[in-house]
This record gives structure tokens, C-alpha cells and sequence, in this order.
């Protein structure tokens, strides 16, 4: 763990340039806004170890996939989120002098990524090699108010001497991604522009044809006064820049702005690209970077209206939070249903920026609580317009009849996932999607989403599980082979618990799903039942295998087993595990890993947590004792999990514990991966870990229910729920439970057990004393 940064309830901070932390910083301090993203480079020629990285949303590549041997069933390639243009890219010479911190004494330095605005600022003072000193200080947003336009401000001052200063701005296509498979480059240039007020780079994949356009244009001021310059053009392959020389005396400020346009052919026609840009360019221009900003701060009050997270008494959560909710907003807006949530957002190439099912299991909840429902519902359609390559991905497994997995990693539908364990067993996935479902309907109270999309998808998925599962004699029941749950630490077991579970009650869901179209939609079902070709004897075999699945289970122990001869194990608590094993997936090879008793993350617990009101108290309880102790949280899902069900369980420093550390996984680089990237889709298990585990949040028969604790020493804390049209704000004090409905949607709801009403824009009292915790 790596604790280097500033703790602040608004801001990000650091303090002191140290290269070793760089890459950590250029991920934890990166900026995005949905449509594009970036990472927390330097716009400054940088010498030392970086992981450059400017990212389009839904933008992608079909590297080639690397195996050591080839499986039928296995993807042709492994999609990646590309990294592309390098926008931001301002080279400075001062009296001839390159300013590289790699080779300058770099003093003063603070880099802030203020949360609240959502702008990243950064000042230094560096001694240049000839022993000159020059104060710097930018300035750097994407925004929000106008998504193709990312603005910057660069200030350079002289200190105590006069100074040439040469600004090189820059547009540089010429890029690759660190985790190429082949260190293919993944873009061709298509054409380039270069005048004096404008430079233009348009590039386009080389496979799929995606083409990025990417305009820039600046101003320049010295002490205050617009410079006129006249630069000198520079182009190279997939490159264009300007470069001009302004003079300033002593101690004062050569300020460049610079404002770039990125625009795809995702959402332009390809031969409109050029004059797209141009006047996205010119609007943001004419605004002025002031005024954008102004805009920028304007859009992000509006987001932390709905989502802010307030915790007094905790600095360090309070940060964690709002840092976690922050990332969260910028890199998905929901406008898009083409679009999804990459593991890494735009803050890392790790795992391709592709389609986990983290999504449905711990990004959908935040969604609900805090944006239109809206949002959600097209988290659930891009699932939807996936499904006919879903069946196809079954079908090359063997599948038939419309039986559809949907793929563990994706960006168009198919699966681009190439470890066997993963493509081919970690087929719990399937019962994410379905459960995303039921999530959303019984959240938000649509219910035509089933007939208009649900029922297909639900039904895909049970036709996979039919065939997925078979009858054993010996059981006499029905089981699953040779699969990987979500404990990624043991690979083709038998019967893991949660997967059976998850696969048995989508069957269920499914038929529940029938039973309701009947009653209320009978046209559009039967309508449905003859496009599936979903007959009633299909459906009896469903209910024959839910009535008959095999769940492994201890009756000494009174705990559902992992997995087939999990007991077998040499069970040793992780209390008991010299510290210098972790995290073992570092440290120990990967046989050991699985045939050890370790598990990466919420197993067992997963579906006690998903399928929380099917089991009482003491069964969560029984499970959570037995196998917590034996969890890593080497997965960045696990802690939430734990957390959210510690709370139910009374276990408040063990919720407070797990809580914190997936509040501040990659702020205090728990798990010694956060150069990678950030670990986004977890981000919403820490907002969950708030509003589900200590606000209690549950929907129980439609009706929104609270049962909160608060940490000891929090003085308070408070959580926004928007929840079928109101949006209410919910404060916990030691002794309160104060709810205020900002809206004018009088809402019913479940208080510590107790059924209250809240009229619009009214504001109730209840006791914490009355907690059932």
C-alpha cells in the first residue's frame, strides 16, 4: 500500500514530484466526460516512465489474440480501447532550454484534480538544467457542457530573468498501446491540415475504420496582453504542430490556451468530420476558457446534486467517496446506449476498456439511485442488442436453439476473452445480465421493459442454463461441471455453489417473468412465445431442473460449499499468512494459488448478497464467518460485498474495514496495481458500500426500505436516493434518521422497520434507536 496523496473531502492531491509515483498519479488524476478521457500525462515533454493515454468512448480494436494454443470456442481477437491522438501535447523551450522534469530539479510541485469542478490543475517550479528557474502552472478540463472539446491552460513564468519562450502545441496520431499483443500500431493517418490559426489530424483504424478527427487552435497572452505570433508548421507522419517564440521579462506570465476538438465517426458522417470540428472548435473558442470553465463547474454541480456523498467526522472516507462518485460520472453519462463501462474507464489500457459483467452486478445500483431512470434502462438495451451475437456465442460452444451466453468480455456482443478458465467457465456472467433485469424493473417500476426486451433476453439465458446443466444418477439431481465461479482462484470445479444458485433462479425469474406478461400483456406474450418458439414444455423442463438443482452444503458446518470438495482444502485463515505472501497473486504461482483455500472475492457471498431476501440472518451469517476469514480481496469487487453484508450481520468494524479499503483501493494502491489504471467498475461496490450496506438500502415489494447505522466515530453522514421521480436526501446522526424530499413526489417508504410517508418537499425525523442493526 502506497500512501502519497493529500487528504481532502473535495480535492485530490499531491504534493512533491516523485517519478516513482508518476504512472499511479497519471491514473488517479485522470479527467473524462463520457465521450473521451484522459490520463494525468504531462502536456510538457516528459522523459521518464510514463503510460501515455487519451482515450475516445466505444472507439476500439480487434488486436489479434495471443495464445499459446488455439481451442475451439476461442475468440479471434481481444478488443482494446485505443489509445489515441495525443491532444494535450505542449512542448516548451526556455532560452533554447527543454522543460523535462525527468531532467530538471523540480521544486513546489502540486498536482490537484478538484472533484467539485472536475478540473485538473497542476504548478511546479523547475530548475532547468543551465540553472534558470521557471514557475509553471496549468490548467485542464474535458468538458461537460460541450463533450467533443477538452480545453487547457498553460502558464509559464521566468524567475528573475528574461526568457524566450518557446510554445510547441501539438496533435500527435502516432501512438500505440503499451499491451498491443503484436506492438502492432493500431492507426493509419487518413489527412492532415496546417495553417496558422489551426491545425486538423484525422486518423482512422486500421481494422473496423473508425476515424477520429482532432482540431486544434490557441491563444497566446504575455503579462496579461494577447501575443500575436507567427508560427512555424511542423508535419510528420500521423503529426502536426505549431510552434512560435514570445519573449517575457522577469517574473512574468506567458500564458497558452489551447482548445482541441476530438470528433468520431461514431457519431459523424466520415466526409463531415473536418467542418464538425471546426465549428465544435470555434464555439468553444468564442466562449473562452474562462467561460467553458465556468460551464464545467456548472455541469458537475448538477451531477454531485444527484450522487454527493457527505461524511463528517472521516477525511479519508469523505475523499474516498467522493473520488469513487467522481469517476464514476465521468465515465459514463448515459447518453449513449451503444456505449458501456470498461473495468478501467479512461484511466488505463488494462483489461481493453471492454464490457465486464461488473456492470450489471455493481454499476446498475449506482445508476438507479442517482440519474434518470433513463440511464439504467440503457445499460439494459446495449445488453439487449447483443443478444443475437450472444446466441451466437453459444452456438460456438455447442449451444443450440437459442440458448445465448453472452460474452465475460466485449465491445460489439462477441466474446474477445482469451483465457479458457474465463471464456469458456466463468459463465456466472449470464446470471449478472438477468439479474440486471430484475434489478431495474422492481427498482424502477417498469415493467413494460419485459415485454418489450426482457422476456428474449431472459429467455436466451435459461435455454443456455437448460442445456448447461445435466441430470446425475448419482445426485439424482442436476448439476454443473467444470466452471469457474466468481472466485477466480480456482479454475473447472464442479458445482460452485453460486453459479448453480444464479442459474436455477433466472429459470425461476424467467417463468416469473412469463407468468406476469400473461396477467397483464397476454397479446405481447403470445406474440413473444412464437417468436422464441417458447413452448410450455420448454418451461416444465425449466421448473423440473429449479426444483431439482444440486446445491453443495455442510450440515455440521450449516454453510453452502463453494464448490464440490471445498472442505478437501487445507483451510488457514489469510489472519494466519505471513504478510509477505501478499497478495499471493504476486507472490505464489498460480497452481499454488488454486489448489490453496484463498478466495479473490465474494463467492458464496455474491449470492447471498444478490438473493439477500431468500435467506435469514443466521445462514448469512454462518457463510460470512466461514469463509470471510478466507478471502484475499485481491478482486477490487470483493470489499463491497463484504461490507454491505457485514452491515446486515451487526459487524461494524468489519463493514467500516471493507469499506474503507474499496473506498480507497487505488488512492492507497491497496493491491500495487494502480499504475494500471483505476479499478472504475468497483468504484460503484464503494457507493453501494454507503447507501446499501450503512444506509441499509433495500426494495422490499416495491417500496423503497432504510435501515442505517453509522460508524462510530462518523458524526454523520448523508446520501442522495433518487428513486421513481423523487429524490430524496438522506441524513444518519447518531441518534437520527432525517430524510428530505427535494421534489414535489410524495413517496412511501420503509424507515428501521416502520412505514413512513414523505411529502413533496417535506423533511421527517426518525429515530436511529428504532434501527433494527
Amino acid at each position: 500500500m502506497k500512501k502519497y496523496l493529500k487528504v481532502d473531502p473535495w480535492s485530490i492531491i499531491e504534493e512533491g514530484f516523485v517519478a516513482e509515483n508518476h504512472e499511479i498519479s497519471e491514473s488517479i488524476f485522470s479527467i473524462g466526460n463520457g465521450h473521451m478521457g484522459q490520463r494525468a500525462n504531462f502536456e510538457e515533454h516528459y522523459t521518464g516512465q510514463s503510460l501515455q493515454g487519451s482515450y475516445m468512448a466505444g472507439v476500439y480494436y480487434p488486436d489479434k489474440t495471443r495464445v499459446g494454443w488455439w481451442k475451439n470456442g476461442y475468440p479471434e481477437y481481444f478488443a482494446k480501447v485505443l489509445n489515441s491522438t495525443n491532444w494535450i501535447g505542449i512542448d516548451v523551450k526556455v532560452n533554447g532550454e527543454t522543460l523535462d522534469l525527468a531532467t530538471c530539479t523540480v521544486t513546489d510541485f502540486v498536482r490537484e484534480l478538484n472533484m467539485k469542478e472536475g478540473v485538473l490543475r497542476r504548478s511546479f517550479t523547475a530548475e532547468l538544467p543551465g540553472g534558470k528557474k521557471v514557475k509553471v502552472a496549468s490548467t485542464r478540463f474535458v468538458s461537460m457542457s460541450m463533450k467533443e472539446i477538452g480545453a487547457i491552460k498553460y502558464a509559464v513564468t521566468p524567475v528573475g530573468f528574461d526568457a524566450d519562450i518557446t510554445f510547441s502545441p501539438y496533435l500527435d496520431g502516432d501512438v500505440k498501446n503499451k499491451d498491443s499483443n503484436y506492438d502492432e500500431k493500431f492507426w493509419d493517418e487518413v489527412s492532415k491540415s496546417n495553417r496558422a490559426d489551426q491545425a486538423v489530424l484525422t486518423i482512422k483504424t486500421k481494422k473496423l475504420d473508425f476515424y477520429l478527427t482532432s482540431t486544434m487552435t490557441y491563444a497566446v497572452e504575455v503579462a496579461g496582453t494577447k501575443a500575436d505570433v507567427q508560427p512555424e508548421l511542423t508535419e510528420k507522419e500521423k503529426f502536426v504542430g505549431h510552434s512560435f517564440q514570445v519573449q517575457a521579462k522577469a517574473d512574468q506570465e506567458a500564458v497558452l490556451y489551447k482548445y482541441v476538438s476530438n470528433v468520431t465517426s461514431r457519431d459523424h458522417a466520415v466526409d463531415e468530420l473536418a467542418s464538425v470540428g471546426a465549428e465544435v472548435l470555434t464555439k468553444a473558442v468564442a466562449a473562452g476558457f474562462d467561460s467553458l470553465l465556468d460551464q464545467q463547474k456548472e455541469a458537475w454541480a448538477a451531477k454531485w446534486k444527484d450522487s454527493d456523498i457527505v461524511i463528517e467526522g472521516d477525511v479519508e472516507a469523505q475523499q474516498g467517496i467522493r473520488f469513487n462518485i467522481f469517476h464514476m460520472n465521468q465515465t459514463y453519462t448515459g447518453e449513449d446506449s451503444r456505449l458501456n463501462i470498461g473495468p478501467k474507464g479512461f484511466t488505463g489500457e488494462k483489461y481493453g476498456g471492454s464490457t465486464y459483467w461488473d456492470t450489471e452486478a455493481y454499476c446498475l445500483p449506482f445508476y438507479l439511485s442517482t440519474a434518470d431512470e433513463s440511464i439504467s434502462r440503457n445499460l439494459l438495451v446495449y445488453r439487449y442488442k447483443h443478444l443475437e451475437k450472444a446466441i451466437e456465442n453459444a452456438e460456438k460452444l455447442g449451444f443450440t436453439d437459442g440458448a445465448a451466453l453472452y460474452p465475460m468480455v466485449t465491445m460489439n456482443g462477441e466474446e474477445c476473452h482469451n483465457e479458457w478458465e474465463i471464456t469458456f467457465e466463468e459463465i456466472h456472467r449470464n446470471g449478472a445480465i438477468a439479474y440486471a433485469i430484475y434489478n431495474y424493473t422492481r427498482y424502477t417500476g417498469d415493467y413494460s421493459y419485459l415485454g418489450e426486451y426482457g422476456l428474449e433476453v431472459l429467455a436466451g439465458i435459461s435455454r443456455f442454463w437448460a442445456q448447461r446443466v445435466h441430470f446425475s444418477k448419482h445426485q439424482n439431481q442436476y448439476v454443473m461441471l467444470g466452471v469457474t465461479g466468481p472466485n477466480e482462484y480456482e479454475n473447472n470445479v464442479n458445482n460452485n455453489w453460486y453459479t448453480n444458485r444464479i442459474a436455477a433462479w433466472t429459470m425461476e425469474y424467467t417463468l416469473d417473468v412469463i407468468a406476469y406478461l400473461k396477467e397483464n400483456e397476454g397479446a405481447r406474450l403470445d406474440a413473444l412465445m412464437a417468436k422464441l418458439n417458447l413452448s410450455d414444455a420448454e418451461t416444465a423442463k425449466w421448473q423440473e431442473i429449479i426444483e431439482n438443482m444440486y446445491y453443495p452444503a455442510d450440515e455440521e458446518k450449516g454453510v453452502f460449499l463453494q464448490q464440490d470438495g471445498f472442505l478437501d482444502k487445507e483451510l488457514i485463515p489469510v489472519s494466519e499468512l505471513d504478510e509477505k505472501h501478499l497478495p499471493l497473486n504476486q507472490n505464489w504461482s498460480w497452481d499454488r494459488i488454486l489448489r490453496s483455500c484463498y478466495i479473490k472475492q465474494a463467492d458464496v457471498l455474491q449470492g447471498l448478497y444478490f438473493l439477500n431476501d431468500q435467506y435469514d440472518l443466521e445462514t448469512k451469517k454462518r457463510n460470512f464467518d466461514f469463509y470471510e476469514p478466507l478471502t484475499v480481496h485481491e478482486s477490487s469487487l470483493s470489499p463491497c460485498v463484504h461490507s454491505i453484508l457485514a452491515c446486515e450481520l451487526g459487524y461494524k468494524e468489519k463493514a467500516y474495514e471493507m469499506y474503507l479499503r474499496t473506498a480507497r483501493l487505488d488512492l492507497d494502491n491497496y493491491n500495487n496495481d494502480t499504475e494500471d489504471g483505476l479499478h472504475i467498475t468497483s468504484m460503484a461496490g464503494t457507493w453501494m458500500s454507503v447507501v446499501e450496506g450503512f444506509g441499509g438500502k433495500k426494495i422490499e415489494d416495491g417500496t423503497l426500505s432504510l435501515n442505517p447505522f453509522i460508524p462510530g466515530h462518523w458524526q454523520s453522514f448523508s446520501f442522495k436516493i433518487v428513486f421513481r421521480g423523487a429524490r430524496l436526501n438522506v441524513q444518519v446522526t447518531p441518534d437520527s434518521i432525517n430524510i428530505k424530499n427535494e421534489t414535489d413526489v410524495e413517496t412511501d417508504l420503509i424507515v428501521s422497520g416502520k412505514e413512513v410517508t414523505v411529502k413533496g418537499n417535506e423533511t421527517i425525523q426518525v429515530s436511529l434507536a428504532a434501527s433494527a442493526v
